[in-house]
């Protein structure tokens, strides 16, 4: 997973992930490249939370949590559908779902800025 903002200075982010769950209910690992945890995200209606080592964050929903983890809004519910292949609309993002067979799925925000390019290499198990 990688994700850059085109911020003043531009940012960006990238991690191996593991995505688990539901919109509803869920989990996200992210790793380095090298294999260290960067992040545990959990999510359960009422309930998401942030671990970082021993560090332990609560956020009112699983879209702030995603927003403090990355940087960036990262429509999680649209997510699940676009690693699925289905064609969720989000206002201000434009998914291309054209390699998701080949597990390759790049998303954009156009709006609201800065722009964020998502792009997400996948294997579904």
């Amino acid at each position: 997973m990688s994700l850059r903002i085109d911020s003043q200075p531009v940012q960006t982010f990238s991690a191996l992930f593991e995505l688990r769950g539901s919109p509803e209910a869920g989990e996200l690992s992210l790793t380095s490249p090298i294999g260290s945890t960067l992040a545990q995200l959990h999510w359960a209606p009422g309930e998401a939370l942030l671990k970082n080592g021993s560090d332990i964050r609560r956020f009112d929903s699983v879209d702030a949590l995603i927003e403090a983890a990355t940087g960036a809004a990262i429509p999680v519910g649209a997510l699940f559908g676009w690693l699925a292949g289905r064609n969720e609309r989000v206002p201000g993002w434009r998914p291309d779902l054209a390699q998701v067979a080949n597990g390759r799925l790049q998303a954009t925000r156009e709006t609201p800025g800065p722009t964020a390019d998502l792009r997400i290499v996948f294997e579904r198990s």
